[in-house]
């Protein structure tokens, strides 16, 4: 997704049978979403900076430094095989391919 963001989306909307119209597609929708999903957009929106969920901690605990790969400053060797597994077999058939770093 981080590599080459456009042509993930387009094929995440073919996937759920959602593509885009050419003319979307010239008017610069596909930007906007990227934009609108960013992590920059999304972290810095009001409702993760200042709203707190009923346990009291505030949404921001969601987000961290998104950075690719920073994951394994928080996950166990074991954690990340069972989340491997769990992935694989959730979207077997699916015709997904994830690349594991």
């Amino acid at each position: 997704m981080r590599e080459k963001p456009k042509i993930q989306l387009k094929r995440l909307t073919e996937f759920l049978e959602c593509q885009f119209s050419i003319e979307e597609e010239n008017c610069g929708v596909v930007n906007v979403i990227l934009k609108m999903c960013s992590f920059e957009n999304l972290s810095n929106l009001e409702v993760n900076t200042n709203e707190k969920l009923s346990t009291r901690e505030g949404n921001k605990t969601f987000f961290r430094k998104g950075e690719i790969g920073d994951w394994k400053n928080y996950f166990t060797v074991e954690m990340s095989e069972k989340l491997n597994r769990i992935t694989e077999q959730k979207f077997h058939g699916s015709g997904l391919k994830f690349l594991y770093t």
